[in-house]
């Protein structure tokens, strides 16, 4: 590990890649960030800087102007200290305990078959790295590290509308070098439940288990319209098949993770009559050829396996199975509409995330996104329709709004003009389709002016991300020629 970690700590800017080695070797997933929460206040404390922490857990730290930019505005530098917590089947790594493992691969900063940490790590180590200098020019700084970002944004909800003082706000999670964000989709957790009866398997069959994996998975907002496999889609469609024309009972079912990763895994355990297993599957291998071709361009590593298995005790009754089948199947997945104000941008989407039946009960997971408030709302009452029909209980919760662009800004009109100058070309301004703090720190502080921007970063969410290294040299000249350049008070 430390061997790895000095070829990470070697990289150039070595501020911010040291700075993201060591907090990478805190534990910090979402909803437990005591850890990571404790190693900023220390290092605020360290610098002998002003540290504060919240009620919920956000950490403050603030840092006076540099000598002549005493007159700017004071900027809020903004990043969120969790990361989502996503590893391959086959790796052996403990989350709550162990450090990232990274290594570099050409251009690229990777972790051995877990996520990174990138998103947002390398936006945290960069207002760190800030934070520490003595030589970096910049203006009065309020560096605001929030919490719980990927599961329900409770940091940036429970954040005083009094605690910051600053005027401009720059959020530093956004994921391509030559996007300028100035926009965000809002969502909603819908879930749907139900319980089942549970009947014992009767004589005369044969079980087996299904595995799909080898998806891609990824982000829900920003990779939705990718086409990409749904793991929970696909296993549904085969089950749908196996009861329609050969009684097929479900014992178990356990797909998807993480609300915001598409699905890249289901596991189900099945049951069917022996007199119509070699029929079963036969269809069933079929089946799987189609969906396989379906995907060969956008995923190829595509694998589902069908095995005879020992008889499970217990089945699904049939009448609950069947409207579950149903409802899955008919519940939308992925893009919803388009944005007729952004050409290209996602407007509403939905990922049917995560799909546990097991015990008498099922829950179906879905994160619902949109940037306009009224789309977002007519596909979670879609989706609670959908599920209701077939005597689910559906609540919505994690609510949170969108951010709405304000192209007369004055903080983009210089992220723009330094972009131009510093690269030749224009940035591309844009509105992304996932959950920015933004839109939530809006709320409570309306009149700040906010931007979004940061260094490229590939496959967030799932364990291909990376990040590249040359990106975060770009990205990190633009950070110091925007603190020389923010607009006076």
């Amino acid at each position: 590990m430390s061997n790895m970690n000095s070829e990470i700590r070697a990289l150039e800017p070595k501020a911010v890649w040291n700075k993201f080695a060591d907090l990478n070797a805190v534990p910090r997933p979402s909803k437990k960030e005591e850890r990571v929460i404790a190693f900023m206040k220390d290092f605020g404390e360290s610098l002998g800087l002003v540290t504060e922490i919240d009620k919920v857990g956000n950490v403050l730290i603030k840092k006076p102007a540099t000598s002549g930019l005493e007159d700017c505005k004071t900027v809020v530098m903004q990043s969120h200290l969790d990361m989502v917590h996503q590893k391959n089947a086959d790796t052996d790594f403990d989350f709550d305990a162990q450090g990232i493992e990274m290594y570099v691969d050409g251009d690229w900063v990777r972790a051995k078959g877990t996520t990174l940490g990138a998103d947002n790590g390398l936006g945290v180590a960069t207002i760190m790295a800030i934070l520490e200098s003595k030589e970096i020019a910049h203006p009065a700084i309020e560096a605001l590290f929030t919490i719980d970002e990927e599961t329900g944004m409770t940091g940036a909800k429970g954040l005083e509308g009094e605690w910051l003082t600053g005027d401009i706000l720059l959020n530093l999670d956004t994921e391509e070098d030559d996007e300028i964000g100035v926009g965000c989709a809002g969502g909603i957790d819908v879930t749907a439940r139900r319980s089942y009866a549970e009947e014992e398997v009767a004589q005369g069959k044969t079980a087996y288990t299904i595995a799909i994996t080898g998806l891609n998975g990824g982000h829900s907002g920003m990779d939705i319209d990718k086409g990409l496999g749904n793991a929970n889609k696909i296993m549904n469609r085969l089950l749908f098949d196996g009861f329609e024309n050969f009684g097929l009972q479900i014992s178990q079912i356990k797909g998807g993770s993480l609300r915001n990763a598409i699905p890249r895994e289901s596991f189900a355990t099945v049951v069917v009559d022996t007199i119509q297993a070699e029929a079963f599957e036969f269809e069933a291998k079929e089946l799987i050829i189609g969906i396989k071709a379906e995907l060969s361009v956008i995923d190829p590593d595509l694998t589902i396996e069908i095995k005879s298995t020992e008889l499970p005790n217990t089945v699904m009754e049939l009448g609950v199975q069947e409207g579950i089948l149903k409802a899955l199947y008919a519940a939308h997945n992925g893009v919803y509409r388009m944005s007729a104000a952004f050409p290209g941008l996602v407007e509403a989407s939905n990922n049917i995330a995560k799909v546990t039946i097991e015990n008498g009960e099922v829950i179906i997971e879905c994160l619902t996104r949109s940037s306009v408030e009224s789309s977002k709302h007519d596909l979670a009452n879609k989706l609670r329709a959908t599920f209701e029909l077939t005597g689910c209980d559906v609540t919505a919760s994690g609510d949170y709004p969108g951010w709405a662009p304000n192209m007369s800004s004055q903080i983009l009109e210089v992220l723009d003009g330094l972009y131009q100058k510093l690269n030749g070309e224009k940035a591309h301004v844009a509105a992304c389709h996932a959950g920015l703090e933004c839109g939530i720190l809006g709320q409570n502080y309306p009149e700040m002016d906010m931007i979004s921007f940061g260094p490229t970063i590939l496959g967030a969410h799932s364990p291909d991300e990376r990040a590249s290294i040359s990106s975060t040299q770009k990205y990190w000249k633009f950070v110091l020629e925007i603190l020389q350049h923010i607009p006076k008070k």
